[in-house]
């Protein structure tokens, strides 16, 4: 759905959820602006028992002056307003937003899925804040956000409190936003130092007296009070100053569902990977190697795990998460390859940049991909070849030159069947100008014959392969290990998906 299909409808009235944040507000702003400017007639509303009190909340709709009011029927009787109503950072008929009749409905959301009835609704799961959402829908319609600065604020607040001061920020697009928005910086050190109060500083102190420990693996949980989920990073970071606790998640009860916080200090354990895990199938996780967070549906879980007490369920799922994993370290491991299967890998396109001929030599650049970011500095005769899934592969021309055959042929991501959910960008960190990978990307084929052992995972494995050793790769069963037959420490993973595409049996 985009947001000129909404444009048929004369009144529009955009509803925040109860009690509303400031990603929240921000979206929902975002939207007001954009039907305003359309020369609709537009509310912006939240309802339920509580007004805005927080403190930080406050000071953000009285700097930015934003157009919400209070709306709570009388006693007995159902709230209705004319035209368009659009729930933003909540779905229509959820638990956390009251309900609220119109002649349609719409929903745009971040959270996961609920509400499969509305016809209209644009709900992005992966994305750290429905502000990026909101940004991302005003970009598409060509709606220029930069001039307008208390939008730019609200919506730049929007993602920095949704994602623990950006500590949670793992899809491009949000780095994206935060990147493009200017704000008002001294506005966000006013509402950054705004945000905790004395009862929240001793909920954080409470959560501290109450963890539970594991022993065998390390790891703290902690449930708090409900409290703003900034409390929560402030909790998990504090915990990680422990000797002995090496990853932990505190989380709260929220309006529907549950908010979490995972921190990891050790590389066998990325906190991104460990907050998806906790959240899988019931909610969404994510953000960097040590700092991540996540979201889990009531609805959800209850139908999941109607008897399990939520304390009871993420010490569990911590555990099974740790007995889960084998952790194989290609420089020091030998892997028994009898039974394993000879495969060919492929000689599929590959897509690669010449850097030095986009950027100077000596420019700090970020390649930012779906899969992350990889930051590096340009070198004189420096590429960049980008796998099919993402993988990233920075070598001098030497090494260019003997691992792959180049043509001049311009790649086609489509054709060649590169990744589409986010198209690469490589950018200056300079001056953030930049360009599209694959716009000045040319093709290049894997260079003689690579043969490998191959076999199916039955238990889920984390490679730290010879080019990286901070970063695993990680295999789930059905995923394909793969060792070099004639570079035994050559050892990888490919996903079950993608195997038949990339090898063949010899």
């Amino acid at each position: 759905m985009r947001l000129s299909e909404l444009e048929g409808y004369d009144k529009v009235t955009i509803q925040c959820h109860d009690n509303p944040d400031a990603d929240a507000l921000a979206s929902g702003y975002g939207l007001y602006c954009y039907f305003r400017d359309k020369g609709k007639t537009v509310r912006l509303i939240y309802s339920g028992y509580n007004r805005i009190q927080k403190a930080n909340l406050t000071l953000m709709t009285s700097k930015l002056k934003l157009p919400v009011t209070h709306l709570y029927p009388v006693q007995g009787e159902h709230l209705r307003v004319e035209g368009l109503l659009i729930t933003v950072d909540c779905q229509y008929g959820a638990g956390n937003v009251t309900k609220v009749e119109a002649d349609a409905v719409a929903i745009i959301d971040h959270h996961q899925e609920e509400n499969k009835t509305v016809r209209l609704r644009r709900i992005q799961t992966n994305l750290g804040s429905c502000s990026t959402l909101v940004w991302l829908m005003l970009k598409e319609e060509g709606y220029y956000i930069r001039d307008n600065a208390t939008l730019s604020t609200a919506l730049y607040y929007g993602l920095y409190t949704d994602t623990n001061q950006f500590s949670e920020v793992f899809h491009p697009l949000d780095m994206d936003m935060r990147e493009d928005l200017p704000y008002n910086k001294s506005l966000l050190t006013q509402l950054r130092n705004s945000n905790l109060s004395l009862k929240e500083l001793e909920v954080a102190g409470i959560a501290m007296i109450r963890y539970s420990y594991n022993d065998d693996y390390h790891f703290a949980v902690i449930k708090a009070q409900p409290c703003d989920p900034n409390i929560l990073g402030l909790i998990s970071d504090f915990l990680l100053q422990v000797d002995e606790i090496d990853t932990c998640v505190v989380y709260n009860e929220v309006n529907d569902g549950y908010k979490l916080s995972v921190r990891s200090c050790i590389r066998e354990v990325n906190a991104s990977e460990l907050a998806s895990y906790l959240s899988c199938g019931i909610g969404s996780g994510g953000g960097h190697l040590e700092k991540a967070g996540g979201f889990i549906s009531r609805k959800l879980y209850e139908e999941k795990y109607p008897t399990l007490h939520s304390e009871a369920y993420f010490n569990n799922k911590m555990t099974e998460y740790f007995d889960f994993f084998e952790v194989v370290d290609a420089k020091e491991c030998d892997i028994d390859v009898s039974g394993m299967r000879l495969y060919r890998h492929k000689k599929l396109p590959l897509a690669y940049v010449k850097v030095d001929e986009i950027f100077l030599a000596g420019t700090q650049v970020t390649l930012r991909t779906a899969a992350g970011d990889r930051e590096f500095e340009v070198e004189k005769d420096s590429y960049v070849v980008l796998g099919i899934h993402g993988g990233v592969h920075i070598c001098d021309k030497q090494r260019f030159a003997s691992a792959y055959r180049y043509t001049k042929e311009a790649y086609r991501a489509a054709a060649c069947g590169g990744e589409t959910e986010y198209p690469p960008v490589m950018k200056s960190r300079g001056d953030n100008t930049g360009v599209l990978f694959y716009a000045c990307a040319r093709v290049c084929l894997p260079a003689g014959e690579n043969i490998y052992y191959a076999k199916p995972l039955v238990k889920g494995v984390k490679v730290f392969n010879l080019w990286d050793e901070e970063h695993y790769v990680t295999g789930w069963p059905g995923d394909y290990l793969t060792v070099g037959q004639n570079r035994r420490h050559d050892i990888g993973v490919v996903k079950e998906k993608n195997f038949s595409r990339e090898f063949e049996a010899v």
